[in-house]
């Protein structure tokens, strides 16, 4: 522990605990490097642990057991109407979280890693300041700066902060609003406004793009917005929000869709309309990073900044701001700075909405693919014609994949349907070993299991999907 101006020295300094900076402490630390990580947060694991992917995923767990409660009925099985302890359900989330949380602790301290509670300054290339609870310095020969991002919020004079919550403070689950307003139509609001819904508010979305998902593919997107339009009191696209006034216990909204004014009395109004890095205030300007024009710092492919002596990883060094991509950014980094011939050059970086259904793609999509004037061919495999799915209740899903029209290999794969973060691996896989359409056709795939839809999609490359209706 760092006392008053005692100095301690350690080959790497990783500054946050979240995902990228705890794999890349204990990365450091396997690769018999000494390493401290500065951690200002209470427990580490940063946003996605503490308020962002795994409650939130706690919480659509939930929401989908009680959603499948109600779909039963179809299949002829009846349960009552579900009642909710919202105090046992915060509970329960926040325990898994301090699991978490814990076994991260535990792996840093098992890698004998130093672990420093407080904000880190940098005041030069080679030296931080912590503030907080073990203040003092830390000198580094290097330094793998993972610092995250925040929620951004609407102007005060538009959206008082009083008035409503981000996503931290929705997770926290102290009441379910009756009447929700949801401004954002990104995954993270329609994650959170989905659990909502279930647990019973009445929700409207407001987003002021288009459409919901922005560039997400329409073919993927159809069933998620068929399913949201049942659960949702209304999706607003193409809408401004204008303003919102206290009104008794209530808010008056008023938002503009098309140059029409709308007005809408809410309980609570969730904010999620994107993230900002994390590097104001920390005393980069004492060193030679750089910044690009949306605040990111700036990195090579190995993850190195302007400064040869820092990286950094994960949301400070640009989108997509996700856990994976964090995790693998904090092992590239780490084996750069051992010594190794590493960068950062995976084939993709997959990306999952975990509403439900779920949506999960990697690789280009059919438009992108469009937009590169590439040379491509698309296949599609509904989930009607899967054996699996049509057991579960669940034909609402589809797989699609983008091939090369020349040399068959696989350039993206998006699937829609239950549990479809967990299947999208295959086709990062596949991506990643530079798979063509025959190596994935001819691969095993379980059956009765919805992994077949990818097989099949990759067999309809060659215009015989046995289970697809010609």
């Amino acid at each position: 522990m760092v006392v008053g101006e005692l100095k301690q020295e350690f080959d790497v300094v990783v500054i946050g605990g979240g995902p990228g900076g705890y794999v890349a402490a204990i990365a450091a630390a396997d690769a018999g490097l000494a390493t401290a990580i500065v951690e200002m947060a209470e427990v580490p694991g940063g946003v996605c642990l503490r308020e962002g992917c795994i409650p939130s995923k706690a919480l659509l767990h939930v929401a989908k057991i009680i959603d499948e409660a109600a779909h039963a009925s179809s299949f002829g099985v009846s349960f009552g109407e579900p009642k909710t302890d919202i105090k046992k359900l915060r509970d329960w989330k926040n325990g898994v979280i301090r699991k978490l949380s814990g076994g991260v602790k535990m792996l840093l301290k098992g890698r004998k890693v130093e672990y420093f509670s407080g904000k880190a300054f940098f005041e030069s290339s080679k030296e931080v300041r912590i503030e907080g609870e073990d203040a003092g310095r830390l000198k580094f020969k290097h330094c793998i700066l993972a610092s995250g991002s925040s929620a951004k919020n609407l102007p005060e004079k538009v959206l008082p902060r009083e008035l409503c919550w981000d996503a931290a403070d929705a997770l926290k689950l102290e009441s379910v609003p009756e009447r929700l307003m949801v401004i954002g139509g990104g995954y993270i609001g329609l994650e959170l406004g989905q659990v909502y819904a279930t647990l019973g508010s009445k929700v409207t979305v407001v987003e002021a793009l288009p459409g919901i998902l922005n560039g997400l593919d329409p073919d993927l997107a159809k069933p998620l917005v068929a399913k949201l339009k049942k659960q949702v009191g209304a999706i607003h696209t193409s809408a401004m929000f204008k303003s919102a006034t206290k009104k008794g216990n209530a808010i008056e909204t008023v938002f503009e869709v098309n140059g029409k004014e709308h007005k809408e009395i809410v309980d609570r109004i969730l904010v999620s309309i994107g993230r900002s890095p994390n590097t104001k205030d920390i005393g980069l300007e004492q060193t030679k990073v750089e910044l690009d024009d949306m605040g990111f710092v700036k990195v090579d492919k190995q993850l190195r900044t302007t400064d040869k002596r820092i990286f950094a990883i994960g949301d400070v060094a640009g989108n997509p701001m996700l856990a994976h991509k964090a995790m693998r950014e904090a092992k590239v980094a780490v084996d750069v700075i051992a010594g190794k011939p590493a960068e950062f050059d995976n084939a993709c970086i997959p990306a999952v909405v975990y509403t439900d259904p779920e949506v999960a793609w990697c690789g280009v999509t059919e438009q992108e693919a469009k937009d590169q004037g590439l040379n491509f061919t698309v296949t599609k495999f509904p989930w009607a014609a899967s054996g699996r799915a049509m057991a579960m209740g669940r034909t609402d899903g589809l797989t699609k994949m983008v091939f090369d029209k020349d040399t068959q290999r696989v350039l993206g794969v998006g699937i829609v349907g239950a549990h479809a973060g967990d299947l999208i691996a295959e086709g990062v896989l596949a991506m990643e070993m530079a798979a063509v359409a025959e190596d994935v056709a001819v691969a095993i795939h379980p059956h009765p299991a919805t992994s077949e839809t990818i097989g099949e999609a990759a067999e309809a490359m060659f215009g015989h999907a046995i289970h697809a209706a010609h």
